[in-house]
């Protein structure tokens, strides 16, 4: 008797080490598994955080355009708005802090309008001294051409 509960015993143990192996098996194949899903959620993450700051970047992009716009705008408007039109839009402004808010406007148009001017007049004056220099060395040139050609009629003749 006392060897059927000993093989009785042995054979549960057994048993029992095969279930922990399976266990053991079924344990490793999860951890694998939440690694895999780690890295795909690591991954889908990531490029969210990417596409949020694509995102961010082309709002700004077209926050920046609409203002460049919106400076044309007024640009045009300056251009081609009649006295009466001008008169309108003073008569809209309510307060000291409406007329303080149009005021800083205008002065940074008038800024960036007395750039571009600069920008412009700079880069007309240096065309104007290219163009010189090139109309200078052309005459030149021509200037020793027509002496060639002056020398070498003489030495035929």
């Amino acid at each position: 008797m006392n060897q059927d509960l000993t093989q009785q015993w042995l054979t549960e143990i057994q048993v029992l080490k095969e279930q922990m192996a399976g266990l053991q098996g079924d344990r490793d194949a999860a951890w694998e598994s939440a690694q895999k899903w780690r890295q795909l959620y690591n991954t889908e993450a990531e490029q969210r955080r990417t596409d949020a700051q694509l995102s961010q970047q082309a709002i700004a992009s077209l926050k920046a355009d609409l203002h460049k716009l919106q400076g044309l705008e007024v640009e045009i408007m300056a251009v081609e708005t009649p006295v009466t039109a001008i008169q309108q839009e003073i008569e809209q402004l309510k307060s000291v802090e409406d007329l303080q808010v149009k005021l800083m406007a205008v002065i940074k148009e008038r800024s960036r309008l007395l750039q571009a001017l600069k920008t412009e007049q700079d880069n007309h004056a240096q065309t104007r001294n290219s163009l010189t220099t090139a109309l200078g060395d052309a005459i030149d040139s021509l200037t020793r051409e027509r002496a060639k050609g002056e020398k070498e009629s003489q030495n035929n003749s």
